[in-house]
């Protein structure tokens, strides 16, 4: 496939993904034209592992943003500025994206199997030539003690693939 078939395609795909205003058919309006618009501007965060891949609800992610950004996590501005990209490792442009992303998230469950998939994410990752750093994106756990770090260590020993885990702020003891 020629890069412009592929840039092409890409675009196809990535206005299927693009809310558009409900209200008015007249006053429909991409997400790029929102953007213009406004002076905010949007990160991407491209997020595999999550349930039903490309068609996935994205509100666990943004939840987990929001609670970052609660907790004092600077770097995340204000969560509503965040597209977050439901994506599956099967989609066509898996490739495209790892080149032109820089930002990925992987969801991590925390049902009994969660764990299990976000390696199996992993492993493919790695097979797959898929990105090296990824940020863990997961429910509110009581400790990230265990699995996480587990995980976090065997992605970066096995695999060459850094997880950014965020731990909440240190309660002060009285």
């Amino acid at each position: 496939m020629s890069q412009i078939d592929q840039a092409a395609g890409l675009r196809r795909w990535a206005e299927t993904q693009t809310p558009l205003i409900e209200s008015q058919p007249e006053a429909q309006t991409s997400l790029a034209e929102q953007q213009s618009e406004t002076s905010t501007p949007t990160r991407v965060l491209v997020t595999l592992g999550l349930p039903k891949g490309a068609e996935a609800d994205v509100t666990p992610v943004a939840e987990a943003l929001t609670r970052w950004h609660a907790q004092g996590q600077r770097w995340v501005g204000d969560p509503a500025t965040w597209r977050i990209v439901p994506l599956s490792m099967n989609s066509p442009h898996f490739s495209a994206l790892v080149t032109q992303q820089s930002r990925w998230a992987l969801w991590v469950g925390d049902d009994l199997d969660g764990f299990r998939r976000a390696y199996a994410m992993l492993k493919r990752l790695a097979q797959q030539g898929g990105p090296r750093r990824l940020l863990l994106v997961h429910p509110p756990l009581p400790s990230r003690a265990g699995l996480l770090n587990n995980l976090q260590q065997v992605a970066a020993q096995f695999l060459g693939i850094q997880l950014l885990v965020i731990t909440p702020p240190r309660l002060r003891q009285i």
